[in-house]
C-alpha cells in the first residue's frame, strides 16, 4: 500500500508538471473570472471553453513574443462576491497583466472599481452599457453595447408600422441596464412604451405578467431582455394566451439551446445579433467572415457543440489583449491598457473593433444584425 501511495503521488506530480510551464520559464499571466457553473453558466462556459482553446493554441504557435500564456481561470458561479474576491487575488497575489471577464454585467460593475485603482486591464466579457459609459480608464468590454441593440430592435419597428410597445425585462443587472435604455430611446425614434415590468427572472411561469400587458390594447408588439430560462418562458406562455404580436428578444437570444428551449413559441422571434449566427450566409469579402467561420470550425470541433455568441465575447477580449501585448509587451500593465484603447479594424466575433480614448467598447452599430428565428433555425430578419 506504500508503494502504491507513492506510485499515486509521483502521478499527481507529472500531470500537475505537466500543466504548468518549465521551472524559471517566463509566462504570460492572464486572469479570467468567469461563471463556469452555476446560473450563468450558458455564459461561462462556453467562454471558458474558448479561453482554454484559444490559450493552447497561442502556446503551441510558440506563445506571445515568444512567451507562453498561462491561463488563471476563477468560476464566480455569476456571484460577485466572489467576483470580488477572485479580482483581489489575481491583482494582487497572481499580479497577472489583465483579467478577461467577468460573465455577467452584475460582476463587473461590483469590481470594476478595484482594476481602476490598481491600474490593471478588466476585459469584461457582459453585454451592459454602464460598464463602460462613463468611461473608465483600465474598463472595456467585448459586447456589443445596449443601446445599439435597442436602436437596431427600434428601427425594425419603425419598418413594421410599430409605435407601442411593451418592454419586459428580468430582475438582473443585464435586464434592469437593457429596459434603462429601451425607455430612454425610445422617444426620439418614435415608439411609445405602453407598459413596462421587471418580472423575477428566475420566474417558472410568466403567465400573470403576460395576461397584465395583454389586457392593453395598444400593444403592438413586446420587446422582452433577459436570461434564461425566461427568454423561452415568456414565448411559450405568448403564444399559450393565443397572443401572436411579435416578440423581440435582447441580444442575450443568441444560442440555438433557446430556440430549442422555446420549442414552436420561438418561431418568428426578432433579436440583434452579433454575425456568427449567420457567418456562412457572409460574402468572403466580409472583414469578420474568416474570423467567425475559424472559431465556429475549431469550436464545434473541439468541444463537439454549437459555437455561440457569448464564447466569441471571450474570443474577442483574448485576440484584443493578445494584440496589445504583441504592441506593448508585459512589463508595464499602464503601457498594455494604452495599446488597447490604441486598436484599430481589428476583426472579431462580436464586430470590427475600433477603440479610442472615448470608446472601450470600439464597435459601431453595424456590429448587429437582425436575426429571426425560421423553421427552428436562425436566419437574416429581413422586412
Amino acid at each position: 500500500m506504500k508503494n502504491r501511495g507513492a506510485t499515486l503521488l509521483v502521478a499527481v506530480v507529472v500531470i500537475a508538471m505537466a500543466l504548468v510551464p518549465a521551472a524559471g520559464a517566463e509566462t504570460i499571466k492572464i486572469g479570467a473570472i468567469l461563471a463556469v457553473t452555476g446560473p450563468a453558466s450558458f455564459l461561462g462556459g462556453p467562454e471558458a471553453r474558448t479561453l482554454e482553446m484559444l490559450v493552447e493554441q497561442t502556446n503551441a504557435a510558440g506563445g506571445i513574443g515568444g512567451k507562453q500564456v498561462e491561463l488563471i481561470l476563477k468560476d464566480s458561479g455569476a456571484s460577485p462576491e466572489k467576483a470580488i474576491s477572485f479580482a483581489k487575488q489575481l491583482i494582487e497575489e497572481e499580479q497577472v497583466v489583465a483579467v478577461l471577464g467577468p460573465s455577467t454585467s452584475g460582476e463587473t460593475m461590483k469590481i470594476k472599481s478595484l482594476f481602476e485603482q490598481a491600474g490593471t486591464p478588466l476585459i469584461s466579457c457582459a453585454a451592459a452599457e454602464v460598464i463602460v459609459n462613463p468611461v473608465a480608464r483600465y474598463v472595456f468590454k467585448t459586447p456589443q453595447k445596449d443601446s445599439y441593440a435597442v436602436r437596431k430592435i427600434f428601427q425594425t419597428m419603425q419598418g413594421m408600422g410599430v409605435s407601442k410597445i411593451a418592454v419586459l425585462a428580468g430582475n438582473t443587472g443585464f435586464g434592469k441596464a437593457g429596459k434603462e435604455q429601451l425607455v430612454k430611446i425610445a422617444p426620439e425614434m418614435g415608439i411609445a412604451v405602453v407598459e413596462a415590468e421587471v418580472y423575477d427572472a428566475k420566474s417558472k411561469d410568466l403567465s400573470a405578467v403576460v395576461a397584465k400587458i395583454k389586457a392593453n390594447p395598444d400593444v403592438q408588439a413586446v420587446v422582452n431582455w433577459s436570461i434564461v430560462p425566461a427568454q423561452a418562458i415568456l414565448a411559450k406562455n405568448m403564444r399559450q394566451a393565443g397572443w401572436e404580436v411579435p416578440l423581440f428578444q435582447s441580444h442575450g437570444f443568441g444560442n440555438i439551446k433557446y430556440v430549442e428551449a422555446a420549442g414552436a413559441a420561438a418561431e418568428g422571434i426578432i433579436f440583434p445579433c452579433g454575425r456568427m449566427l449567420i457567418a456562412d450566409r457572409l460574402p468572403d469579402s466580409h472583414p469578420q467572415k474568416a474570423r467567425l467561420m475559424d472559431y465556429i470550425a475549431a469550436y464545434e470541433s473541439q468541444y463537439g457543440e454549437p459555437a455561440s455568441s457569448f464564447g466569441g465575447y471571450a474570443y474577442d477580449a483574448f485576440i484584443i489583449l493578445k494584440t496589445a501585448i504583441e504592441q506593448a509587451g508585459t512589463d508595464d500593465r499602464a503601457k498594455v491598457r494604452d495599446a488597447i484603447e490604441g486598436i484599430q479594424d481589428l476583426p472579431g466575433i462580436s464586430g470590427v473593433f475600433n477603440f479610442s480614448p472615448e470608446d472601450h467598447n470600439g464597435l459601431d452599430l453595424d456590429s448587429f444584425a437582425m436575426i429571426t428565428v425560421k423553421d427552428g433555425q436562425f436566419v437574416p430578419y429581413e422586412q
